[in-house]
């Protein structure tokens, strides 16, 4: 992680913008040829769908990249919306700066592993959504994200897992007392 840092921190290409909470870095709709490594504070992703319901796909904190990658890797307006949980230091950046001519082969090599691994933290949420009960997709948030559940409002955690916020308080409470 500090490897991705020092390596996007000392790019003259980048930009290093602060944001308020609420703010709105990518709407949906619009092509983005950025990505965002969080400094500070949290974002999310999300779509909203034609009865007007957000449906959040991800959540950044500190040390983690967020994009549309549709929109990036086809140059295609994105469907994704992107703002600002908390007031956020970010580093914006286009995909080129990690080409492999612009990277030293260990660089490369680190950012691929932390490509992968963020492709994994994917692929498990979304066998989860299609297999796993609402406790066990809970359960699997607090071990991807355990700094943002006293961080971010707990119907966004509820919108992440698929559920309602009355479900997500039921499992919380049968948590709590099981301890």
């Amino acid at each position: 992680m500090e490897e991705l840092k020092h390596i996007l921190e000392n790019d003259p290409s980048v930009k290093i913008t602060s944001f308020k909470k609420g703010d709105i870095l990518l709407q949906s709709g619009v092509s983005s040829a950025h990505r965002f490594f969080v400094k500070k504070g949290i974002l999310r992703s999300f779509i909203i769908d034609s009865k007007g319901k957000e449906h959040i796909f991800s959540f950044a904190s500190e040390g983690w990249i967020i994009g549309d990658v549709e929109s990036l890797e086809f140059d295609r307006p994105g469907e994704l919306f992107i703002d600002c949980i908390e007031d956020a230091e970010v580093i914006i950046f286009d995909k080129e700066i990690f080409s492999f001519d612009n990277l030293s082969k260990e660089d490369f090599i680190n950012y691929t592993h932390l490509l992968y691994r963020r492709m994994g933290i994917l692929q498990r949420r979304v066998m989860m959504l299609l297999s796993a009960p609402a406790v066990d997709r809970y359960a699997y948030f607090l071990k991807t994200y355990p700094e943002l559940p006293n961080r971010i409002p707990q119907r966004m955690i509820a919108a992440f897992l698929g559920i309602t916020p009355q479900a997500l308080s039921t499992i919380r409470s049968k948590i709590a007392s099981s301890e």
